[in-house]
């Protein structure tokens, strides 16, 4: 390095600058010239002021040598290691080289043959020289948490009405959430607390706030969910109160359209003619833009032309609906309207519409898997039973309830007989997207034949199915043997069930169609057999289940048959029929009290079956407890006035209480009902001595001795009132008496000697018959033979009846003969005439 010590001073500054630049200059690398398109193209231009050859021509560098501003002072600094190993990054102090304090080549130097680019002045994270020592903290951690927030004054206006605001929309939620949970007395509380706050608010606003800067939304959300409330709440004036004011208040825009709202609240009131006219009035707000809205009003029109009667206007609605957007719903109310007014053709016509609605689903081969690659067939099993295909199903499922309800329902009116009206609804439909629709149609129509109690035509149709699919034969078999079961052919029974079960095994209608044809044979193990097999095939088939039950009370397995009728009442909550097995079946299980609660709760259904009621008076009675046994036989007689047994027990109790002239109504009841049983008018005339009417005790035997010359009972009764009264007709009554008595043991003697010689074939013929008829007729004759016994005799004239030996006998609702099972589909009473109503519906297989 050159030295300039010795020199004169201005000749020594001058020789210093040439020095440090030609340091300078040693460490900058020029990089060649390369091709035009090179992208570091002008880094070989440098600064004029480095040229030191024309040092000696510029000017304004001679102009800083000759004056002070070449003699500075050395740069110092207070802080050491600040200054000296950090050099300028010019030619205007002395550095040795050029390299950064950290030891890195500074921008422009050459280090190994490569020039170092450029790069940032100061390094990341480098503050200032007086922070050196200190960790490296570029996002300032070391600085501590951040100062807390300033509180907000809860105490201005504004803030207050901003909370105010917030509780406001927390209610609004509150009560939608408390109606969508159904709780909708706590909704309807929320909402208006809710419109109370909004009230203090809008008063809050317009002291603080100019009022044109009122929250129109708000206001608009708390009225509408007031109304809402309301009108959930069956509140329906105070609903249509709260839709006025929105509705009226011009600075709610579209507020017209609530107008529908209102519209529905009318309807629900059955107010048509208003609900008509907001619906109208809606429907000129709603812009043609929102065709479904127009379209749904347009039906609620309809709807509401219909429960007036004013099925032309109704019709025009639907006609313009099934025009514009056809759908189901207004496709069947079309039909409906044609049909009262009676228009055949029309009928026709819409029905064929009806068929023609798209549902806008898919076919169902898109779910069948066309090859074997197993990414489709977890795709089609993944969307198989996805919610969109439920949702499907269902909408194909309401408009095959449509097509088939309409059918049944013009089928018999549009031509001039039914058959030939379901032939032409077969034609159009088997020409339509629902074809399997058909064979239920024809099978409808023979069910429609059974209801005219059209037997061989509904044999002959139900037959046609023969030869078709394994299905349709299947149902057509079910019902053939349903017909034939209920004719009491249980051979044509039996034929036809054989053959619906082989067409479909898994038929549960089938299957306890056979069961019952077996059951009827007597064979209840088999029959048992054929029910736990249609459950095992679908376990809400009510009717085996049913049966199945029926079936275990005749083997005598009553704890097996109670649990059948239990699961059975699971199902059928409200089947008078179940309710009443199960109390018999915990009344043979000697268990008066479950006996008595099930039979409570049978008349808490029908609590005006006669039998029920004297049934449970019957084990009241047995029980001890005389008051409910007594209201529950009046309650009996109530509704049925005609059952000698209830009639009996009465005139018992109101004997055993002493009230002898209350009994007399009901002997007098028995006497008619049964007028050739003289022990009615005797216990007439019995009433009448023991309330001390002695005169129309004597002109009631008297009448009774009229009717029945060789009573020796009214006789007996005779001569003792005579002699007690003193009447001269005692000598005669006393002469019939002895004859009568004579006449008697006669009779007596002469069944005396038959009876050793007929006893044996008594007894032959009494094994040979029905046991459960003969069974049936012995329990009664017991009974009637100990309330005979407990009349008064001739002996004992006014003593009273032995209220332990009255027995009123409960008479099942299905006879006295052994149960019939429940036949398929039969879910009412046994007795039922199968030519119901509901008949069409149950003979269709599940």
């Amino acid at each position: 390095m050159l030295q300039a010590n010795h020199l004169p001073g201005s000749r020594r500054t001058s020789a210093c600058r040439i020095v440090i630049t030609a340091a300078m200059m040693q460490h900058v690398h020029l990089v060649p010239e390369e091709e035009e398109d090179d992208l570091y193209t002008g880094y070989n231009d440098y600064n004029p002021t480095y040229d030191i050859e024309e040092l000696e021509n510029d000017v304004a560098f001679q102009q800083a040598v000759k004056t002070s501003h070449g003699r500075r002072p050395p740069i110092t600094a207070k802080i050491p290691g600040t200054a000296a190993p950090r050099a300028l990054a010019t030619g205007f102090g002395a550095r040795p080289n050029l390299f950064s304090s950290i030891g890195r080549p500074m921008t422009g130097a050459v280090q190994d043959g490569v020039a170092r680019p450029m790069t940032a002045v100061l390094a990341a994270g480098y503050t200032k020289a007086a922070f050196r020592g200190s960790s490296f903290d570029p996002i300032g951690q070391s600085r501590g948490p951040a100062p807390p927030l300033e509180n907000r004054n809860e105490d201005t206006p504004e803030e207050k009405i901003r909370q105010l605001e917030k509780k406001v929309n927390e209610l609004i939620e509150e009560s939608c959430i408390a109606n969508s949970s159904g709780d909708l007395k706590l909704a309807l509380e929320k909402a208006k607390e809710a419109g109370r706050k909004e009230r203090v608010l809008v008063r809050q606003r317009e002291q603080v706030i100019s009022p044109e800067n009122i929250n129109l939304d708000l206001t608009y959300s708390v009225l509408l969910n007031l109304a809402t409330q309301y009108s959930a709440n069956e509140l329906y004036a105070e609903a249509i109160n709260t839709y006025q004011v929105i509705v009226k208040n011009k600075m709610f825009s579209h507020a017209g359209r609530l107008k529908v709202n209102m519209g529905n609240i009318y309807l629900k009131q059955r107010n048509y003619s208003k609900a008509i006219k907001f619906y109208r009035m809606a429907l000129d707000q709603i812009p043609g833009a929102h065709k479904e809205m127009r379209i749904k009003i347009m039906q609620n029109i309809g709807v509401a032309f219909v429960k007036t009667g004013q099925y032309a206007d109704a019709i025009n609605s639907f006609e313009h609906i099934m025009a514009e957007s056809p759908n189901l719903k207004a496709g069947f109310n079309l039909i409906l309207c044609y049909f009262a007014i009676g228009d055949r053709e029309k009928m026709k016509k819409a029905f064929q519409k009806l068929i023609a609605v798209p549902l806008g689903i898919d076919d169902e081969d898109k779910y069948i898997s066309p090859s074997d690659d197993p990414h489709a067939n977890l795709l089609i099993e993944a969307i198989k039973n996805d919610s969109l295909h439920q949702l499907e199903r269902e909408r194909k499922a309401l408009a095959e309830k449509f097509i088939m309800t309409a059918a049944k329902l013009i089928a018999p009116v549009i031509e001039t007989s039914f058959a030939v009206g379901y032939d032409w609804c077969v034609e159009v439909v088997k020409a339509s997207p629902y074809v399997e629709l058909a064979n239920d149609l024809e099978i409808n129509k023979a069910i429609t034949y059974l209801r005219q109690k059209n037997f061989t035509k509904a044999v002959e149709t139900l037959k046609m199915f023969e030869k078709k699919d394994s299905r349709v034969k299947s149902a057509a078999a079910t019902n053939l043997s349903f017909v034939y079961f209920l004719e009491e052919e249980y051979s044509h029974a039996d034929i036809y069930a054989d053959l619906a079960v082989s067409s479909d095994r898994y038929n549960p209608a089938a299957l306890t169609n056979k069961g019952n044809v077996i059951f009827a044979s007597g064979d209840f193990e088999k029959a048992a057999e054929y029910y736990r097999e249609a459950l095992r095939n679908d376990s809400s088939c009510t009717e085996a289940l049913y049966n199945l039950g029926l079936t275990y009370k005749n083997l005598n397995r009553l704890e097996e048959s109670l649990d059948c009728f239990l699961k059975l009442h699971a199902i059928l909550r409200n089947s008078a029929q179940v309710l009443s097995q199960i109390a018999r079946l915990y009344e043979m299980l000697e268990d008066p009290v479950q006996a008595i609660d099930w039979l409570t709760q049978l008349l808490s259904i029908v609590p005006t079956d006669a039998y029920a009621q004297a049934k449970l008076g019957e084990l009241y009675d047995t029980e001890g407890d005389k008051p409910q046994a007594f209201h529950h036989y009046s309650e009996s007689y109530r509704f049925f006035p005609s059952n000698i047994e209830v009639i009996e027990w009465l005139g018992a109790y109101y004997i055993d209480t002493q009230f002898c002239e209350k009994a007399i109504q009901y002997f007098e009841r028995a006497a008619l009902i049964q007028p050739t049983q003289v022990k009615w008018q005797l216990m007439v005339a019995s009433c009448y001595r023991r309330s001390g009417s002695y005169q129309k005790a004597l002109d009631t035997y008297k009448e009774i001795h009229k009717k029945f010359p060789d009573n020796v009972e009214c006789l007996r009764f005779l001569v003792r009132l005579c002699t007690d009264i003193g009447l001269k007709e005692v000598q005669e009554y006393a002469t019939k008496l002895k004859k009568a008595e004579k006449m008697k043991e006669i009779r007596e003697q002469r069944v005396k000697s038959g009876r050793d010689g007929s006893a044996r074939s008594r007894r032959d013929g009494s094994a040979s018959s029905d046991s459960g008829q003969s069974s049936v007729t012995s329990a009664k004759g017991e009974r009637l033979s100990a309330k005979l016994r407990a009349l008064p005799t001739s002996s004992d004239p006014y003593e009273p009846s032995s209220q332990k030996e009255i027995d009123a006998s409960y008479v099942d609702p299905l006879g006295p003969q052994m149960e019939r099972p429940k036949t398929a589909a039969r879910k009412r009473a046994d007795d039922e005439d199968f030519a119901d109503e509901e008949l069409g519906d149950d003979l269709l297989p599940e």
